[in-house]
């Protein structure tokens, strides 16, 4: 097995940027996650389960901060811009200042029963899995992008990624297989909104996609890098 990509997501819910390597730390892929969008009226970070128009930006780390493209591809340094975008105010919140919470529908279908939980740790990644992979074969006729993962592999099913797996300099310890959301049938730029994605990942694989994984030994991994697992 070897990785195929690295994908970074610099700002929670908004499209990435593809990597040829990258650094890892305790907290992930260095600067995966390390901002959101905050609205202060809600006092929530943003995700596209509730703002589906995020899918529409994308973030890249320019000198260690964040740079929002829009889909039309103007770009967004600034609350100021962002506020702008959205028609109501908004802000660029790194996840060092403290936890976010997040809202999800437990009912994807209608959109309806919203529950919060909170970030843990330095980062807005959902739980306390801070780096995500999957196997290449596991997305089938899907777009990759709907999932968000960090690392694909070169693998035939996600069963494989279990345990100690060591990437290039890295070494990280499987959590979990990853839950799915609503907002993987949201559309967004090349992609149609498509609720059978979600309703066959529930029905076919249980709700789940991907793994996650924490870091237990930093260091960096580059696309090519072998992926070797062990209990």
């Amino acid at each position: 097995m070897q990785v195929t990509t690295i994908w970074r997501y610099p700002v929670k819910s908004l499209g990435g940027e593809r990597l040829t390597s990258a650094t890892v730390g305790a907290n992930g892929i260095e600067f995966d996650r390390a901002w959101g969008v905050y609205d202060p009226a809600t006092e929530m970070v943003l995700t596209a389960r509730r703002e589906p128009a995020l899918l529409f930006l994308s973030a890249a780390v320019v000198e260690g901060q964040p740079v929002i493209t829009c889909d039309e591809g103007s770009v967004m340094t600034t609350d100021a811009d962002l506020s702008n975008w959205f028609g109501r105010p908004v802000e660029i919140r790194a996840a060092t200042a403290g936890p976010g919470t997040f809202e999800n529908p437990m009912n994807a279908e209608d959109e309806t029963d919203w529950v919060t939980w909170q970030s843990v740790g330095d980062t807005f990644h959902d739980g306390a899995s801070k780096i995500s992979l999957a196997a290449n074969a596991s997305y089938g006729d899907w777009d990759p992008r709907r999932f968000r993962i960090n690392l694909t592999v070169d693998a035939p099913h996600d069963d494989v990624l279990t345990g100690e797996i060591t990437v290039g300099s890295v070494t990280l310890r499987a959590r979990k297989p990853i839950s799915r959301c609503v907002m993987v049938s949201r559309a967004q730029p090349g992609l149609p909104k498509d609720i059978d994605v979600l309703k066959a990942i529930i029905a076919e694989r249980a709700n789940q996609l991907g793994v996650g994984a924490v870091v237990t030994s930093a260091g960096v991994i580059a696309v090519g890098d072998p992926v070797i697992t062990s209990p």
